[in-house]
This record gives structure tokens, C-alpha cells and sequence, in this order.
């Protein structure tokens, strides 16, 4: 090449880490019970910060699915075809246990290390991650129904992952998607129009339009129609048992704005079979197991997304100079690296703590099931609205070699909204707040006691509990005020927790910024005092042979 063109002070490509070497991650896991699952974790986390684990991510993303309808001859198949990098994420995904595998796991802590595995694993694609997400949450739901559970829990809690259109009780592994939002209703559900009638041998037959199916190359879905008794819930293969199709028609895949790499599709039911999950005319209540499943892992993978985003960006600042010296060592730059810092740390911690909740929950423990129920609608309200605002610094960090698509940050940036309104935008998971509130107010109480064990820590922590108190105290008006209630609550938790599983530096920096009346607008606002070495050093991915 001509001298004109000699390449410096260009960052050398984040490869060869380990992603699992988190700080927060691996203290959090320790904190949640799942210590026992580090090596498996670090074990991915390596294949995760490898350059092949990251083509693959880039290639099924550049490769997107396409439906085909027909076959040549003309028969209806309703198939979606993905690139062989699609399989290979989602194969990795299924045989570390990403999916239900921890509905089959007797020890404590297994959903613990399920979530931190999946926050790992999401960091080299997101998308592939939604059939993990739908199949971990069915679980619960389907439970309803004890004869179906038994039927197809241990082909959906298989780690084996077995691809194609085929009857379920001749397949290895079974996967999950979800059909439930039609275009009149969105998120009001009971405005579905889709009809199950009864044939009155246990089955039904559907009939309908579904707007968004989520994972419609799966093997069975949840999805949600009129019976005779009111909205119900029901379980659909795509194929069944004789191997004929179900009547299940693809309509088209969405184009949609990130996410590309998995396929979302409208869905018709033409007289399709399903079978009742839970009690008739009580499919809100049934389906809703599924859907809080959901939204953890919206959680987490908002929290993957933003320390996936933050490494880049920190690595990129460490190796690229300017001005004479790396830009991490820029005063403002460092803010706001410090800043990002901060808000990765704290949705690290807070899905951790949402899936240990999860996980002593489904053990029986009352308290932790009513903290989760209200903890990850609060959650799920305020990290994944934080996500967007981050991913959008994060790139801005590498100035214009992160609006080139090769950086990789405009794909983090197109997942970015995402988790915010996929299972709820931010206003109904606000409202699904009061909801929470309303109905089970033990929820409160568990709340208030897990932000109570940092009491006396921080003045402005112990002032912003005051002011989440006064807040539920005056309930006039409270769905006009529901976005800043899940916000207030959200930050004292994640406060809270900062102040009990992380170094002094960091909580002290969040609660003064969050909480303490000193943020600005934007990322890069905290205070002089801040100890932005100790939270960058925190932040700065681990090369692999490190451990």
C-alpha cells in the first residue's frame, strides 16, 4: 500500500477475552448461590469473546431469515430458513442450558446461572436469544396443565437442539415461541378476536390473525383465544402427531428495525389445533406466567447489551489517541466511560438479584416470589428504557468508526429499544407496576425490605426511600405519575444493592449521580470526586488467559 495509506492509531479488534470475567457478574453470582456454575460460565465466556463466535453473530445477522410458503411442488409448508451461523448460536445456546434446561435442575441457584449465562451469550447476538427466552418462560405457564407439562417438558428442558418441521414426540429438543398480540389490540388483549372452539374431544380448533408470533420456526406456542367460556389460553404445535401440518400460515416475517437476525412473524389460524393450558376463561391469568418469564430476560438482556456496548467502547478509548494521549485518559471522556460504567454495573446487579429471586421462588419462598413479581415490572420499566440512552453514547465513544456497521455498534444500537417494548412498552410496564401493587402488596413490603438493608449507607439513598414512601402514600392521580414511581423504585434497589455487593467507589458515585440531585441529561455529568479509576478498571474486558 502507498504510505499515504499506512494504518495508525486504529484499536485492534476486541477479540480473545473473556466475557464472563465480569466483576459484578461473577461477585453476583457468588451473592445469588450459583457459584458452582463459574466454570461452565467462564467456559462460554471465552468461546463468547472469540472472533469466531463473533462472525457468527455478524453473519446471521447479514444473513437474515426468509420464509418460504410453498415448496416446489406447490404445497403450503410455512418454513423459515436461517443462515448456518443462526444454528450454530442457537446449537451453543440450547447446549449450555440458555433455554429451559433450568426447569430440570435441582440446585439452587440453577436459574442464577442460567440468567448469567444467557447475559454472556447475548453480548455476541441478541437475537438467537429470543427462542431461549420464549422456551425458558413457557414452563411455568405450562404447568397449568399437568398432562401436557409431563408431555413436553422434558423435550423443552432437553439440551439438545434439534431443528426442523417434524412431530414433537420424534424430536430430541423442543423449542417455544409465543402468539398473542393481533392488530386491533396490542397489548390489550382481551381485544383479541381469535376464536377456539371446542371439537369435543379435548382438542380446539383456532381461527384468527395473530400481528407479532414470536420464534415461528418453534415446535409449540402460546397463544391466546375466545372460547366459549371467555379468553383462554392454548398450546399449538406446528406439526402433529400423524406429521401433517398444523393449519398454522405464515403470513410474512416483520422488517423490522434490529433484532434481524431472529424471525418475527403474522401468524393465521385456519382451524389450527390447540389444547387448553389452565383453566377456560382464564388465559390472562395463565398466560402471565409466561410473559413475567419474559420480562426478566428483557432485564437481562438489556443488561448484556449494555456491557457489551461499554466494552467496546472502553477498548476502543484505551488503544485509540488523541490529543497526545488515549482518550481514557481524557478528563471528559473518562466521565463519561465512568458514567456508562455505573449503569451497566447496576442493571448487572439487578437482573442478578431479579434471578435469584426467580430461583428461591420457584422453591417455595413467598417473599421472594411477591419481590419478583413487582421488582421485575419496576426492572423491566426503567433498565431497558436506560439501554437505548446508553447504546447510543457507547457508540458516540468511538466517534465515527462506531457509525460504521463493521464496528458492530449499530447493530447494539438497533437492539437497543427492543426489550423496552417487546412483553410491554414502557407505559404498560409502569402500569403492570400498580398492577403488581395493587394485587399483591406483600410485593411492597419485600420491596421495601431488600432496599432497607442498605439503610444508613448513603443520606441520599435513605432520602429517596423517604420519597418513594410519601410517593405510595398519595395515591391521587397515580397512573399519571406510574413511569416515576418505577424509576424512583428501580434506583433504590439498584442502590441498594451497589451498596452491599460493590466496591464503595461505584455505589457511592450511583447514588450521588442517581439519586443525590448531582446527573445531568446525559452521560458524562458526575461529579469531580467521583473514583472514575476504580470503576473503569471494572469495566475493561479481560483477555481469556487471564481466568
Amino acid at each position: 500500500m502507498p504510505a499515504t495509506h499506512e494504518v495508525v492509531n486504529q484499536p485492534a479488534p476486541l477479540v480473545d477475552h473473556d466475557v464472563a470475567a465480569d466483576p459484578a457478574l461473577l461477585h453476583g453470582l457468588a451473592q445469588e448461590g450459583a457459584q458452582w456454575a463459574e466454570p461452565e460460565l467462564r467456559e462460554l465466556g471465552r468461546l463468547a469473546g472469540t472472533a469466531r463466535a463473533q462472525s457468527w453473530g455478524q453473519q446471521a445477522n447479514e444473513n437474515e431469515p426468509a420464509l418460504r410458503t410453498h415448496d416446489r411442488y406447490g404445497h403450503r409448508v410455512d418454513e423459515v430458513d436461517f443462515h448456518p451461523s443462526w444454528h450454530v448460536l442457537t446449537d451453543t445456546a440450547v447446549n449450555y442450558g440458555l433455554h429451559a434446561a433450568a426447569w430440570a435442575d435441582d440446585r439452587a441457584g440453577a436459574h442464577v446461572a442460567r440468567a448469567a449465562k444467557f447475559y454472556v451469550w447475548s453480548q455476541v447476538e441478541a437475537g438467537h436469544g429470543c427462542p431461549m427466552s420464549m422456551t425458558y418462560a413457557l414452563i411455568p405457564a405450562l404447568r397449568h396443565s399437568p398432562e401436557l407439562a409431563a408431555r413436553y417438558e422434558p423435550l423443552l428442558t432437553s439440551r439438545t437442539y434439534d431443528f426442523g418441521l417434524r412431530p414433537p414426540h420424534t424430536k430430541q429438543g423442543l423449542l417455544a415461541g409465543m402468539s398473542m398480540t393481533e392488530k386491533q389490540g396490542g397489548s390489550d388483549v382481551r381485544a383479541n378476536t381469535t376464536r377456539a372452539v371446542p371439537t369435543g374431544d379435548g382438542d380446539y380448533r383456532l381461527t384468527g390473525h395473530k400481528w407479532f408470533t414470536s420464534a415461528p420456526m418453534g415446535d409449540l406456542f402460546l397463544t391466546l383465544a375466545q372460547a366459549p367460556e371467555g379468553l383462554s389460553c392454548f398450546l399449538v404445535p406446528r406439526v402433529l402427531d400423524d406429521g401433517s401440518r398444523n393449519a398454522l400460515l405464515i403470513q410474512r416475517l416483520k422488517d423490522k428495525l434490529g433484532n434481524r437476525s431472529n424471525a418475527s412473524a403474522e401468524l393465521e389460524y385456519d382451524g389450527a389445533t390447540g389444547w387448553l393450558v389452565g383453566e377456560a376463561g382464564r388465559g390472562v391469568p395463565t398466560i402471565i406466567d409466561m410473559v413475567n418469564g419474559t420480562r426478566l430476560d428483557c432485564v437481562i438482556g438489556s443488561a448484556a447489551g449494555m456491557r457489551a456496548a461499554l466494552s467496546q467502547a472502553v477498548h476502543h478509548a484505551s488503544q485509540r489517541y488523541a490529543f497526545g494521549k488515549p482518550l481514557i485518559e481524557q478528563p471528559l471522556m473518562r466521565n463519561v466511560l465512568a458514567d456508562l460504567a455505573l449503569e451497566s454495573e447496576a442493571a448487572t446487579a439487578l437482573m442478578l438479584r431479579l434471578a435469584g429471586a426467580a430461583d428461591r421462588a420457584v422453591r417455595g419462598d413467598a417473599g421472594e416470589a411477591a419481590l419478583r413479581r413487582l421488582a421485575v415490572a419496576a426492572g423491566k420499566f426503567w433498565v431497558t428504557k436506560r439501554c437505548a440512552a446508553h447504546a447510543a453514547e457507547a457508540l458516540e465513544c468511538l466517534g465515527g468508526n462506531g457509525y460504521v456497521e463493521e464496528s458492530g455498534m449499530p447493530r447494539l444500537f438497533r437492539e437497543s429499544p427492543l426489550n423496552s417494548i417487546w412483553e410491554g412498552s414502557g407505559n404498560v410496564a409502569a402500569l403492570d407496576v400498580l398492577r403488581a401493587l395493587g394485587k399483591e402488596p406483600a410485593g411492597l413490603e419485600a420491596l421495601l425490605d431488600e432496599i432497607a438493608l442498605a439503610q444508613g449507607a448513603d443520606a441520599r439513598l435513605d432520602a429517596a426511600v423517604k420519597r418513594l414512601r410519601d410517593e405510595l402514600a398519595d395515591l391521587s392521580e397515580v397512573e399519571y405519575r406510574a413511569r416515576g414511581l418505577a424509576e424512583l423504585m428501580t434506583l433504590c434497589l439498584q442502590a441498594s444493592l451497589l451498596y452491599r455487593r460493590a466496591p464503595s467507589a461505584v455505589a457511592e458515585a450511583f447514588t450521588a449521580s442517581r439519586l443525590g440531585g448531582a446527573w445531568g441529561n446525559t452521560f458524562g455529568t458526575l461529579d469531580r470526586d467521583v473514583d472514575t479509576a476504580a470503576l473503569l478498571d471494572r469495566a475493561h474486558p479481560r483477555p481469556a488467559t487471564t481466568g
